[in-house]
């Protein structure tokens, strides 16, 4: 009975574990200014791209995951483009990081 007992508690715990995983990496859409947080922000030491959104008045950075700037970095480095940004959100050494599925530039 016992045996039994600790399997379900197992299988409880990875289920909900996976649950709480699955919510995590809902989608967001953020919209705002993608930029270079070297070349305009003057944030980095190395070019990396980043979107600047407007929360409670605040300007708040999003970095690019390290595929999208990649992919899209060539077309803000010199010049800041208002566009939205579709993707999943993460924290990486302090910093808000967004795993870019799409962009969309004006």
């Amino acid at each position: 009975m016992r045996l039994i007992a600790a399997a379900l508690s197992l299988v409880f715990a990875v289920a909900l574990v996976a649950g709480v995983s699955a919510a995590d990496d809902k989608q967001v859409t953020l919209e705002g200014t993608i930029t270079c947080a070297k070349c305009d922000l003057k944030k980095e030491n190395a070019c990396a791209t980043v979107i600047v959104v407007k929360k409670d008045g605040k300007d708040v950075i999003y970095y690019f995951d390290e595929k999208g700037h990649k992919e899209h970095h060539s077309k803000v480095c010199t010049e800041a483009k208002k566009g939205k940004v579709t993707g999943t959100l993460s924290k990486k050494n302090g910093k808000e990081i967004i795993t870019v599925a799409k962009v969309e530039i004006k």
